[in-house]
């Protein structure tokens, strides 16, 4: 049995001890698209030593830094074929901005299992401290196991966030590079489905796609730039659904809606019909 929720749910997974440099948050920055224009002062400050900060959203890459192996998907109660994954959603809370190099501890549990009927829904949840024992952020995501449900779990909660009824705010395109996901794949996430034209086709997929991740990354950056002056320090959290995939060279479009200290955001593929990419998006102004 793939998943066995009696033993999956509330299970610890092992303690990672993980480090970075400003090095590895440049790179990060660089696999988000940041510094097409390398002389704007802004982009600048995401991939340039001298006045460098951290988006949020590194926390989903700072612990895998190192690592140069395809991901597996075993866990207690866990044990799924990395072709039938897909990221679900993605949440990071930033208790504090995050340094621009450093030592942390992550401690994770599996949270949840859900039953979506045609699939399993794995939600894990982690934190990380420095070296000093201050939260860094936490950070909770759902893995969506296609064809592993149907063994009469809960289905879970319904958290759709409402779009307002009035016209965006801001519509930004966003083009993404063809290389994006050879690129993204260096800061540690090494599933061939980004990467390997057989895999991704005996997944069901065209071409290899982009990461979630990267997606997810993307667009923070892109509210963060146009409504936050840039200034990664005021994001709070960013929380997205991953409602469908992104080819590499494709266009972001992204509509955000301005709300009491938060800002909800649709993000859409232009070069297919306005295909879903990210939905119930919301990032939080500290």
């Amino acid at each position: 049995m793939p998943v066995d929720p009696a033993l999956a749910i509330g299970a610890e997974l092992p303690e990672v001890t993980f480090a970075w440099t400003a090095a590895d948050v440049q790179l990060y920055h660089l696999a988000l698209g940041a510094g097409t224009d390398p002389v704007d002062p802004r982009e600048l400050r995401y991939t340039y030593e001298a006045d460098l900060q951290v988006l949020p959203t590194f926390a989903t890459v700072a612990a895998n830094l190192r690592v140069f192996d395809p991901p597996s998907v075993s866990f207690p109660g866990v044990d799924i074929d990395l072709a039938k994954v897909l990221h679900g959603k993605q949440e990071v809370i930033a208790h504090r901005p995050i340094p621009t190099s450093g030592k942390a501890v992550a401690r994770s549990r599996i949270a949840d299992v859900f039953d979506k009927g045609k699939a399993a829904v794995i939600i894990q949840e982690t934190a990380a401290t420095s070296s000093d024992g201050d939260p860094l952020w936490t950070a909770r995501s759902s893995i969506f196991a296609r064809g592993e449900g149907g063994f009469g779990g809960d289905r879970g909660p319904s958290d759709k966030v409402e779009l307002p009824t009035r016209e965006p705010d801001a519509v930004i395109d966003t083009p993404t590079l063809p290389q994006q996901a050879l690129l993204y794949r260096l800061c540690g996430d090494r599933n061939p489905l980004h990467a390997d034209p057989a895999f991704a086709h005996a997944a069901g997929f065209e071409t290899p796609i982009l990461h979630g991740l990267c997606t997810y990354g993307i667009v923070a950056k892109t509210v963060t730039d146009a409504f936050l002056d840039g200034d990664t320090a005021r994001v709070a959290s960013f929380s997205t659904k991953f409602a469908g995939v992104v080819y590499p060279g494709e266009t972001l479009r992204t509509r955000v809606w301005r709300e009491s200290g938060r800002f909800v955001v649709t993000t859409t593929a232009p070069d297919r019909d306005d295909a879903p990419v990210l939905a119930d998006t919301v990032l939080t102004e500290r």
